[in-house]
């Protein structure tokens, strides 16, 4: 087991996801190609879209939709897909790399950031409640929510744009990030919290390390569960609060039902897997005497500003050198806070559409998704969808492709087993066989039609 209690440390609100970043146009026996369509069940965090763009071949069509089970984490996708088509020309690639990361994997981020942050919600708080007659972004698509659900989004990117409370309330004192995090990581711990960096090291080098993320750095895996700040990159002081980190959870409290802001995200498996234990460019894998050279945030760094050199080629705009990138013009830099949904990158051929949470189990009802989707991605939290009508919706040639709990670092071998071996028996029954003749993976099972 973890050291800690068990199923507390992964959370629960998926904020970013258990396994690296796949290409899911090449998970089966054959690459799809020509109009694609994907589906994202879960998937917590925009990975799988940066890396399925970034593996696309020029003529082929993508369209992803995505599905989540909290409005919160559709806004978090929203903001960091924003982050991710801001052009050239008002940020370059090199900085926006290091605010992408810097949003997604830190609980406290610099004044400079929180800036960004603002703006970007305050452009998309408008984008989600505009009318429903023209998309602003083909890739920031919410047209088909329920307009619940796009009001709640306003409401989120509302909170964002204004400093942080413990309740809707005015009185209430704002929430201390360092104090949420710290009182998960007392909550898992329990009595061990007084040997906490006994506990941080034996989950690194017993558990992750063993699981194959021997690129994880201690230092840094121990001060993000310390502090919650994975990406430290530039010079700068990280003191103020990452609200898209923040969610309501319900909690009993003197018999009654209160929902509480706070953080209730991964404390034990961390951010890195998303983007920083897997690289095509195996020199950011060099050893010397049996350590590794490179870090988990050096792989992150590198891997996300590939996807976001692939972005910039897919606008139709030639990628260019690091220097060129960072070169943006110091005049130009008052264009962050005048830029617009419209002024984002628009990708050739490629659209994000997000439907609403309950759609799972309507899309089967609905004659344009029948034998619609290619591809079908299932996250580890909700596995417990997959159901016999989802077979509907499938292609004829489709692939499912459902994550595994190997990173569910509460979890034990023989429970990790079990799990695998539950994710078959419901695929199965959901009329779906493995696809043998791949790679052996223990990280996502693949199935094909029966």
């Amino acid at each position: 087991m973890s050291a800690g209690r068990p199923s507390e440390g992964a959370g629960c609100i998926t904020w970013w996801g258990f396994s690296p970043a796949r290409d899911l146009l090449a998970s089966g026996p054959a690459r799809h190609e020509g109009h694609v369509n994907v589906l994202l069940v879960g998937s917590g965090d925009p990975r799988h879209i940066l890396k399925t763009i970034a593996s696309l071949q020029n003529e082929e069509h993508l369209h992803v939709w995505v599905i989540e089970n909290s409005m919160e984490v559709v806004a978090r996708q929203l903001l960091l897909l924003y982050l991710a088509l801001l052009p050239q020309e008002h940020m370059g690639i090199n900085e926006k790399t290091e605010v992408f990361l810097e949003v997604f994997g830190n609980c406290e981020i610099r004044s400079q950031t929180e800036e960004i942050l603002r703006h970007a919600a305050s452009q998309l708080s408008l984008s989600v409640t505009e009318t429903l007659e023209t998309v602003t972004n083909p890739c920031l698509n919410t047209s088909l929510l329920k307009f619940k659900e796009r009001d709640e989004l306003a409401r989120l990117f509302k909170l964002w744009r204004q400093p942080q409370s413990a309740s809707p309330s005015e009185c209430s004192a704002p929430i201390v990030m360092a104090k949420a995090w710290d009182y998960r990581v007392r909550q898992h711990l329990g009595t061990r919290y007084d040997s906490k960096k006994g506990c941080f090291d034996w989950d690194l080098s017993m558990k992750l390390h063993e699981k194959g993320c021997g690129i994880i750095n201690k230092q840094q895996y121990v001060q993000w569960r310390e502090r919650g700040l994975a990406f430290e990159m530039r010079e700068g002081v990280y003191q103020i609060n990452n609200p898209t980190l923040l969610s309501s959870r319900v909690l009993s409290q003197r018999g009654n039902k209160v929902a509480l802001r706070g953080y209730w995200g991964d404390i034990v498996s961390s951010p890195y897997l998303s983007f920083g234990i897997e690289t095509e460019d195996k020199s950011l894998l060099k050893t010397e005497n049996g350590q590794h050279v490179k870090t988990a945030q050096d792989i992150s760094l590198a891997n996300v500003q590939a996807f976001f050199q692939s972005l910039s080629s897919r606008r139709g705009c030639p990628t260019t050198s690091q220097l060129e990138t960072e070169a943006v013009d110091p005049s130009r830099q008052t264009d962050r806070k005048s830029i617009k949904i419209k002024d984002l990158m628009h990708l050739n051929r490629v659209s994000v559409t997000f439907l609403p949470m309950d759609s799972l189990h309507r899309l089967p009802q609905k004659n344009k998704y029948s034998n619609f989707f290619n591809t079908i991605y299932f996250s580890v939290s909700c596995v417990h969808h997959l159901s016999p009508t989802m077979r509907q919706i499938a292609a004829p040639d489709a692939v499912l492709v459902v994550e595994l709990a190997k990173y569910l670092l509460d979890l034990n071998k023989d429970q990790e087993a079990g799990f695998a071996e539950k994710v078959l028996s419901i695929a199965i029954e959901a009329g779906f066989e493995p696809w043998h003749e791949g790679k052996r993976d223990d990280v996502h099972a693949v199935f094909i039609p029966r």
